[in-house]
């Protein structure tokens, strides 16, 4: 035999030490390769038939042999080792993810979350409220008359229509407005954010269920122009856009007197005039006004000392506006395509 047989025996790959699970497995391949019998075991065998010139090279290959071989087995051992101690439970980063996405909030929500901020930056107090509502609460505290027309079935959900109390669910969030005043002394300033209910059509902009977020403040020599003032400032606070207009008109609403409608400039036409705006231009956010004397007398508020104003938008409405969607059933219709945008 020869130094190069010597060597091509030596030349055998390690790959029974790379394969090995278990200890046992490991202790068996390095027995395979410098055991009785191995590669190894014949190459140091045969040196002593070399010429006396050749057997220091052979020697340091066989030497080499065993180093690599004995590395290779104790790196091995120690990675069997650690996963062995590993618990069983242990995060494996390697698996990937399971292939779900974390949910979020409701586009509604996030719009209604970021008025309370806006609002509460300004000194108000976010308060709630029932939205199974009594007749007191819901119309008669609001200044408004048994004939009233929004106490019609066509505009009120009745849960109970028995005497002598009527109940039904709340036609707007103005319920909350008169609790606090019933419980509370002047100054007041309070946001009221929540769902309502109508007996309505669906439409573009008309649901039988939505959201409004309502206003109240109540204080001495509070006037129509605190009104204007505080809409405009939550207006650009909201939209942060220059070119969006606001337009008030005079309306009447049984518990404000004077009254205003609000609307802003339509963002789908620019004022040109579509079917979301109708083909008028501009978008109804709500009604607005200064809190009617009979109203404060109702909840034992002096008119004479104090005054307020009164507000109440469409937080859908509002989100229509401020992501460009152009009908307010899709917030109702749990399309997570739609959702997952938001």
């Amino acid at each position: 035999m020869t130094l190069s047989d010597i060597e091509t025996l030596l030349a055998v790959p390690l790959d029974a030490v790379d394969a090995a699970a278990t200890l046992d497995d490991l202790v068996a391949a390095e027995r395979a390769l410098t055991g009785r019998g191995s590669p190894m075991a014949r190459a140091n065998e045969a040196i002593k038939d070399l010429d006396a010139a050749e057997r220091p090279a052979a020697g340091k290959a066989v030497g080499a042999f065993k180093a690599r071989v004995a590395e290779r087995v104790e790196e091995k051992r120690e990675e069997i080792e650690a996963a062995a101690a590993a618990p069983q439970d242990a995060l494996d980063l390697t698996l990937g993810g399971h292939g779900r996405a974390r949910g979020h909030l409701h586009l509604v929500t996030q719009v209604q979350r970021e008025l309370e901020d806006i609002f509460v930056g300004m000194g108000y107090t976010v308060m709630e409220g029932p939205e199974v509502e009594d007749d007191w609460h819901n119309f008669e505290a609001l200044n408004m008359a048994p004939a009233h027309p929004a106490r019609s079935m066509q505009d009120t959900l009745y849960v109970e229509l028995g005497e002598p109390e009527q109940v039904m669910l709340r036609t707007h969030t103005s319920p909350v407005q008169i609790r606090t005043m019933e419980n509370m002394l002047p100054p007041i300033f309070i946001v009221a954010p929540g769902r309502v209910y109508r007996n309505e059509t669906p439409g573009p902009r008309n649901s039988p269920v939505f959201h409004q977020i309502e206003a109240l403040a109540v204080d001495r020599g509070i006037t129509l122009a605190d009104l204007f003032g505080t809409i405009e400032t939550f207006v650009r606070a909201l939209f942060g856009d220059e070119t969006i207009r606001t337009r008030f008109r005079p309306d009447f609403f049984p518990y404000t007197e004077p009254s205003a409608e609000l609307a802003v400039s339509c963002i789908f036409c620019g004022g040109a005039g579509c079917r979301v705006c109708s083909h008028t231009g501009w978008i109804e956010l709500g009604g607005c006004g200064m809190v009617d004397p009979n109203v404060l007398s109702g909840v034992g508020i002096d008119p004479e000392e104090f005054t307020g104003f009164a507000f109440g938008f469409g937080l859908d409405r509002i989100a229509m506006i401020r992501h460009g969607i152009d009908e307010i059933k899709t917030f109702f219709d749990d399309d997570v395509r739609f959702l997952a945008q938001f």
